[in-house]
Protein backbone atom coordinates (compact mmCIF):
# COMPACT_ATOMS: atom_id res chain seq x y z
CA UNK A 1 0.00 0.00 0.00
CA UNK A 2 2.72 2.57 0.84
CA UNK A 3 4.51 1.67 -2.39
CA UNK A 4 1.38 2.34 -4.43
CA UNK A 5 0.92 5.72 -2.73
CA UNK A 6 4.55 6.61 -3.45
CA UNK A 7 4.16 5.72 -7.14
CA UNK A 8 1.02 7.87 -7.46
CA UNK A 9 2.72 10.79 -5.76
CA UNK A 10 5.76 10.51 -8.03
CA UNK A 11 3.51 10.40 -11.15
CA UNK A 12 1.67 13.56 -10.08
CA UNK A 13 4.98 15.38 -9.53
CA UNK A 14 6.42 14.32 -12.91
CA UNK A 15 3.30 15.24 -14.96
CA UNK A 16 3.98 19.02 -15.03
CA UNK A 17 7.56 18.38 -16.10
CA UNK A 18 6.35 16.42 -19.12
CA UNK A 19 4.11 19.34 -20.16
CA UNK A 20 6.98 21.76 -19.50
CA UNK A 21 9.30 19.97 -21.93
CA UNK A 22 6.69 19.86 -24.70
CA UNK A 23 5.71 23.55 -24.70
CA UNK A 24 8.82 25.03 -26.47
CA UNK A 25 8.57 22.53 -29.32
CA UNK A 26 4.96 23.43 -30.13
CA UNK A 27 5.53 27.17 -29.82
CA UNK A 28 8.62 27.05 -31.96
CA UNK A 29 6.73 25.21 -34.69
CA UNK A 30 4.00 27.87 -34.80
CA UNK A 31 6.52 30.70 -34.85
CA UNK A 32 8.51 29.16 -37.68
CA UNK A 33 5.45 29.26 -39.92
CA UNK A 34 4.95 32.98 -39.23
CA UNK A 35 8.52 34.06 -39.96
CA UNK A 36 7.94 33.91 -43.73
CA UNK A 37 5.94 37.18 -43.61
CA UNK A 38 7.82 39.97 -45.42
CA UNK A 39 7.84 43.74 -45.01
CA UNK A 40 4.42 45.28 -45.55
CA UNK A 41 5.77 48.53 -47.02
CA UNK A 42 7.00 48.58 -50.61
CA UNK A 43 9.46 51.07 -52.01
CA UNK A 44 8.69 53.59 -54.76
CA UNK A 45 10.57 54.29 -57.93
CA UNK A 46 12.61 57.50 -57.88
CA UNK A 47 13.02 59.66 -60.99
CA UNK A 48 16.36 61.40 -60.55
CA UNK A 49 15.61 63.83 -63.39
CA UNK A 50 12.24 65.01 -62.05
CA UNK A 51 13.64 67.99 -60.04
CA UNK A 52 15.69 69.15 -63.04
CA UNK A 53 12.66 68.83 -65.33
CA UNK A 54 10.46 70.82 -62.95
CA UNK A 55 13.06 73.60 -62.68
CA UNK A 56 13.52 73.69 -66.47
CA UNK A 57 9.79 73.93 -67.11
CA UNK A 58 9.44 76.78 -64.60
CA UNK A 59 12.36 78.59 -66.21
CA UNK A 60 10.69 78.39 -69.62
CA UNK A 61 7.21 79.35 -68.39
CA UNK A 62 6.60 80.32 -64.74
CA UNK A 63 4.02 77.99 -63.21
CA UNK A 64 4.71 75.15 -65.66
CA UNK A 65 7.00 73.41 -63.17
CA UNK A 66 4.28 73.60 -60.53
CA UNK A 67 1.87 72.00 -63.00
CA UNK A 68 4.45 69.25 -63.64
CA UNK A 69 4.53 68.59 -59.87
CA UNK A 70 0.71 68.61 -59.83
CA UNK A 71 0.70 71.56 -57.41
CA UNK A 72 -1.92 73.38 -59.46
CA UNK A 73 -2.96 75.66 -56.59
CA UNK A 74 0.47 77.36 -56.77
CA UNK A 75 0.11 78.42 -60.41
CA UNK A 76 -2.14 81.48 -59.73
CA UNK A 77 0.22 82.56 -56.94
CA UNK A 78 3.28 82.39 -59.21
CA UNK A 79 1.59 84.17 -62.11
CA UNK A 80 0.01 86.78 -59.83
CA UNK A 81 3.31 87.57 -58.08
CA UNK A 82 5.25 87.94 -61.32
CA UNK A 83 2.48 89.96 -62.99
CA UNK A 84 2.40 92.34 -60.02
CA UNK A 85 6.16 92.78 -60.19
CA UNK A 86 6.04 93.54 -63.91
CA UNK A 87 3.18 96.04 -63.51
CA UNK A 88 4.99 97.89 -60.71
CA UNK A 89 8.14 98.05 -62.83
CA UNK A 90 6.14 99.37 -65.79
CA UNK A 91 4.54 102.09 -63.63
CA UNK A 92 7.90 103.22 -62.22
CA UNK A 93 9.45 103.16 -65.67
CA UNK A 94 6.70 105.41 -67.09
CA UNK A 95 7.13 107.81 -64.17
CA UNK A 96 10.87 107.95 -64.73
CA UNK A 97 10.50 108.60 -68.46
CA UNK A 98 7.88 111.30 -67.83
CA UNK A 99 10.13 113.23 -65.43
CA UNK A 100 13.13 112.77 -67.72
CA UNK A 101 11.33 113.99 -70.87
CA UNK A 102 9.99 117.04 -69.03
CA UNK A 103 13.46 117.92 -67.77
CA UNK A 104 14.99 117.49 -71.26
CA UNK A 105 12.22 119.66 -72.69
CA UNK A 106 13.09 122.46 -70.27
CA UNK A 107 16.77 122.18 -71.10
CA UNK A 108 15.78 122.73 -74.74
CA UNK A 109 13.99 125.99 -73.75
CA UNK A 110 10.38 124.80 -73.81
CA UNK A 111 7.80 125.44 -71.09
CA UNK A 112 5.07 123.15 -72.35
CA UNK A 113 5.73 120.01 -70.33
CA UNK A 114 2.98 118.53 -68.16
CA UNK A 115 4.72 119.59 -64.93
CA UNK A 116 5.08 123.29 -65.83
CA UNK A 117 1.45 124.20 -65.32
CA UNK A 118 -1.01 126.53 -67.07
CA UNK A 119 -3.26 129.39 -66.01
CA UNK A 120 -7.04 129.68 -66.37
CA UNK A 121 -6.66 130.60 -70.04
CA UNK A 122 -4.51 127.55 -70.77
CA UNK A 123 -1.31 129.53 -71.14
CA UNK A 124 1.95 128.38 -69.48
CA UNK A 125 2.64 129.91 -66.07
CA UNK A 126 5.34 132.52 -65.66
CA UNK A 127 7.26 130.08 -63.42
CA UNK A 128 6.97 126.29 -63.38
CA UNK A 129 4.73 124.63 -60.84
CA UNK A 130 7.38 121.91 -60.36
CA UNK A 131 10.93 123.20 -60.62
CA UNK A 132 13.67 121.58 -62.67
CA UNK A 133 15.50 120.64 -59.46
CA UNK A 134 12.36 118.82 -58.29
CA UNK A 135 12.25 116.96 -61.61
CA UNK A 136 15.84 115.80 -61.07
CA UNK A 137 14.97 114.44 -57.60
CA UNK A 138 11.82 112.80 -58.99
CA UNK A 139 13.87 111.10 -61.70
CA UNK A 140 16.25 109.67 -59.14
CA UNK A 141 13.41 108.40 -56.92
CA UNK A 142 11.55 106.85 -59.85
CA UNK A 143 14.73 105.23 -61.14
CA UNK A 144 15.46 103.75 -57.72
CA UNK A 145 11.92 102.38 -57.46
CA UNK A 146 12.24 100.98 -60.98
CA UNK A 147 15.47 99.15 -60.11
CA UNK A 148 13.97 97.71 -56.92
CA UNK A 149 10.88 96.49 -58.72
CA UNK A 150 12.89 94.74 -61.43
CA UNK A 151 15.11 93.09 -58.80
CA UNK A 152 12.03 91.87 -56.90
CA UNK A 153 10.52 90.54 -60.13
CA UNK A 154 13.71 88.65 -60.98
CA UNK A 155 13.79 87.30 -57.42
CA UNK A 156 10.21 86.04 -57.75
CA UNK A 157 11.09 84.40 -61.05
CA UNK A 158 14.04 82.62 -59.43
CA UNK A 159 11.88 81.63 -56.46
CA UNK A 160 9.39 80.08 -58.87
CA UNK A 161 12.17 77.86 -60.27
CA UNK A 162 13.49 76.93 -56.81
CA UNK A 163 10.00 76.10 -55.57
CA UNK A 164 9.38 73.71 -58.48
CA UNK A 165 12.75 72.03 -57.96
CA UNK A 166 12.32 71.59 -54.19
CA UNK A 167 8.75 70.36 -54.60
CA UNK A 168 9.90 67.70 -57.05
CA UNK A 169 12.53 66.56 -54.53
CA UNK A 170 10.03 66.40 -51.66
CA UNK A 171 7.46 64.50 -53.71
CA UNK A 172 10.01 61.73 -54.18
CA UNK A 173 11.28 61.72 -50.61
CA UNK A 174 10.74 58.15 -49.49
CA UNK A 175 11.39 56.59 -46.09
CA UNK A 176 10.10 53.16 -47.06
CA UNK A 177 13.55 51.61 -47.21
CA UNK A 178 14.20 52.62 -43.64
CA UNK A 179 10.78 51.70 -42.35
CA UNK A 180 9.94 48.04 -41.80
CA UNK A 181 7.06 46.21 -40.17
CA UNK A 182 8.04 42.62 -39.39
CA UNK A 183 6.73 39.76 -37.23
CA UNK A 184 9.00 38.63 -34.41
CA UNK A 185 9.34 35.49 -32.33
CA UNK A 186 10.95 35.44 -28.92
CA UNK A 187 11.23 32.55 -26.51
CA UNK A 188 10.75 33.53 -22.87
CA UNK A 189 12.87 31.16 -20.78
CA UNK A 190 11.56 32.50 -17.49
CA UNK A 191 7.91 31.73 -18.26
CA UNK A 192 8.61 28.84 -20.63
CA UNK A 193 6.52 30.46 -23.40
CA UNK A 194 6.94 32.04 -26.80
CA UNK A 195 6.02 35.63 -27.65
CA UNK A 196 4.66 36.46 -31.11
CA UNK A 197 4.21 40.04 -32.29
CA UNK A 198 5.04 42.80 -34.79
CA UNK A 199 8.10 45.05 -34.69
CA UNK A 200 8.19 48.51 -36.29
CA UNK A 201 11.77 49.52 -37.13
CA UNK A 202 13.01 53.03 -37.97
CA UNK A 203 16.46 53.60 -39.47
CA UNK A 204 17.91 57.09 -39.71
Amino acid sequence: MPNKFAVQTLFILLLPLVGFTQTPTDSTTVATDLMVVQDTIAGKEIDALAPAKAAFYSAILPGLGQAYNKKYWKIPIVIGALTTGVLIYDYNNKQYKGFRNAYKSRLAGFNTDEYWGVDSEGKPLASPRITSEALIRAQRAANRSREISIMVTIGLYALNIIDANVDAHLLQYNVDENLALKPHFKYNEMENSSDLGLTLNFKF
